[in-house]
């Protein structure tokens, strides 16, 4: 029997223009990341900008200390 994997929201498109906003490669970002406690890989981090894989929400908190923005900031334009 075939199973049909739902789709989540992609925030990627958020998450890249955050981070370019912030004038950061994604290698700099995920090194910012590691010191902050966050084992994150660059791999990994392409992954959640181009939607393949779902970012867990201390990233977020993370990344939104590190771009002094707010929650909103990660899901404009999702509904």
């Amino acid at each position: 029997m075939e199973q049909k994997i739902r789709r989540d929201l992609n925030m990627g498109d958020n998450l890249r223009r955050l981070r370019n906003a912030a004038k950061l490669s994604q290698e700099k970002l995920c090194a910012e990341l590691q010191r902050r406690g966050c084992d994150i890989g660059r791999s990994t981090y392409a992954k959640y900008e181009a939607g393949e894989l779902n970012i867990r929400a201390s990233v977020i908190v993370t990344l939104k200390k590190i771009y002094n923005c707010s929650y909103d900031d990660f899901f404009i334009g999702l509904e």
